[in-house]
């Protein structure tokens, strides 16, 4: 047990060594990529503005026109595939924010409810 007690030591001592130079090894890692994110984050989660409604206006009504007339038909496997993927996204996202504005997977609190669960 002292032996264990001994190397627990001496890599908490090698750690608080090395620690500062390894974080910044990290900081120095992890800067590049959290630019990037950080610049198209800004882009892509920003809400749309009152300019870009008449683009939005646009793309549904190119969208009905599409459907209307049997356009979606001639798109490839591969496209077809990747519409599937991004709107099994659409949804996953809507009912994740469900799960996360309700503070629970299943059902709504609702305050002086009755719970019948428990017997009542």
């Amino acid at each position: 047990m002292a032996k264990a007690a001994q190397k627990v030591g001496s890599l908490g001592a090698r750690l608080a060594q090395r620690g500062p130079e390894m974080a910044k090894g990290a900081v120095a890692f992890s800067r590049p990529k959290l630019q990037t994110f950080w610049k198209y984050a800004r882009v892509e989660m920003k809400p749309p503005t009152l300019s870009d409604l008449p683009q939005i206006q646009q793309g549904i009504q190119n969208l009905a026109v599409a459907v209307r007339s049997g356009k979606w038909k001639q798109l490839t496997v591969k496209a077809t595939w990747l519409n599937t993927l991004i709107s099994l996204e659409i949804v996953c996202w809507f009912f994740v924010g469900e799960i996360i504005g309700k503070r629970s997977i299943v059902g709504y609190h609702i305050p002086g409810a009755v719970n019948f669960d428990a017997g009542v």
